[in-house]
């Protein structure tokens, strides 16, 4: 990458979420940003002030002399900080008029707005980070979950890093050594010889680029969460479970059908597993022109959906909607629920379990709270409990853009001996790998093209 010279200014932004709260935080990162900070602010030198402290004073505008706000400011010289430059933080006091008119200041005595996720990228491009610990940075202010954290952190620390570069070490020093055997044979059989090393090492990577990729269902799930679709004629007691799940009021609850019109998206902690959850409209024919789209939508989720609540009411006898809806979520992740079940039952446990092919089947109360648990336990057991462990050492893959790059390294591995089982030469196949090699280095940002950092990095949050 080019670095211009607007990548070398000095920065800031407000860190802190927009609206009143304790404190806001300005930040200032880049080579004049003690000597804007030391125009607007009152108190002790800060050219003695020892790095990594937070020192008391105010802030003035030097134009009029006016004190603008009491403050602590934090000096933290390069090269140890977030982005290996000189950074400064005015921690003020929350709330928008005073936190705006800090950054005004600074922007008018030397530093720029920062671009959104400009901080993260200065410290990637300085070198602190790596680019999967610089997306890492995202996927812990957005964790929704313990486990969702803990996958973030675990990037963060640089875990998946080190295995991308054992990976990337091993490939080189086997191209390396292909190029010796190449340019310098000592034996009429170097071809022979070289082949069986290209080979040995793409079965080697290949084999620990599978073993990564089989963690990356139960990794998506933790970074974007489980799309849960909630479906079931109108008032089986879809809503209820909703706000069961999200500990809260959500949706409205009646006894009458055709409540709920809309889909209702929420997320929702289940035991560590975050949930999207997806409340539908009651799937029913209708009349009704706001209804009827609403189960319109309600269908569409069935088909984005990674796991089916299925909703039946345990005091009804199944009735042809019941049927038609186990037939459309056939060959989905799905549990039944049979809710309801503080009123006598009248539905037949074993017609439910022929049609369901003897899928989950959780018999709830929504009522009464009963079963639910029992169903949290379910949902965390489907997706977490197939011998991928969530420690906090476990590299686990999350990353939709890295899964991409590993399953095309992992095809170019493939290539390579596939090469090399049809008499492919040497130095053609050598290729493919050199191809892995570069995929690879993708995923930590030693290869990239900069159209890819700027997009990346233009997702972030201002102020990150």
């Amino acid at each position: 990458m080019v670095l211009t010279t607007t990548e070398f200014d000095t920065i800031a932004a407000i860190s802190t979420p927009p609206g009143e709260g304790g404190i806001s935080i300005v930040r200032i990162s880049g080579e004049e940003a003690l000597d804007v900070a030391k125009k607007i602010y009152r108190g002790k030198s800060l050219d003695k002030v020892a790095s990594n402290t937070i020192n008391y004073g105010h802030i003035i505008d030097p134009s009029t002399g006016q004190e603008i706000d009491e403050v602590m400011l934090s000096v933290m010289r390069a090269p140890h900080t977030y982005t290996k430059e000189d950074i400064i933080e005015i921690n003020c006091h929350g709330g928008i008029v005073a936190t705006n008119r800090i950054l005004q200041l600074v922007i008018s005595n030397g530093a720029r707005m920062a671009e959104p996720g400009e901080f993260t990228k200065r410290a990637f491009l300085n070198g602190r980070i790596d680019l999967s610990q610089s997306e890492a940075v995202m996927d812990l202010i957005e964790a929704k979950t313990d486990r969702s954290m803990k996958a973030a952190i675990n990037q963060l620390d640089g875990n998946l890093s080190h295995l991308i570069k054992h990976l990337r070490k091993d490939i080189l020093d086997v191209l390396a050594q292909v190029e010796v055997n190449i340019d310098y044979p000592e034996y009429d059989d170097v071809e022979t010889m070289t082949s069986k090393l290209l080979r040995e090492k793409a079965t080697d990577v290949h084999k620990r680029i599978v073993q990564l990729l089989q963690t990356a269902k139960q990794g998506k799930i933790l970074r974007d969460g489980l799309a849960t679709s909630i479906i079931g004629r109108p008032n089986v007691g879809k809503s209820s479970l909703l706000n069961h799940l999200l500990h809260e009021d959500k949706a409205i609850v009646t006894d009458v059908p055709g409540t709920t019109r809309d889909v209702l998206e929420e997320y929702a902690n289940v035991q560590g597993v975050p949930l999207k959850l997806v409340d539908t409209a009651g799937i029913r024919d209708t009349t009704d022109k706001v209804e009827k789209i609403g189960v319109d939508r309600s269908r569409k989720a069935i088909a984005s959906a990674d796991l089916i609540l299925l909703v039946l009411n345990a005091s009804e006898e199944l009735t042809d909607e019941d049927r038609q809806l186990i037939k459309a979520t056939n060959g989905k992740q799905r549990i039944v629920v049979l809710n309801k079940t503080d009123l006598p039952i009248k539905l037949k446990l074993n017609e439910i379990k022929q049609l369901t092919h003897a899928d989950h089947i959780i018999s709830t109360s929504a009522i009464k709270s009963d079963g639910l648990k029992e169903l949290e336990k379910l949902i965390s057991k489907m997706f977490f409990d197939e011998g991928i462990s969530s420690s906090q050492n476990d590299v686990m893959v999350t990353n939709a853009r890295h899964i991409g790059l590993l399953n095309q390294a992992k095809q170019a591995l493939e290539d390579v001996i596939k090469g090399l089982d049809t008499g492919m030469p040497v130095d053609l196949v050598q290729i493919d790998m050199t191809r892995c090699w570069d995929l690879l280095g993708e995923i930590t940002g030693d290869s990239y093209q900069d159209e890819l950092i700027d997009q990346l990095f233009s997702q972030f949050c201002l102020g990150k």
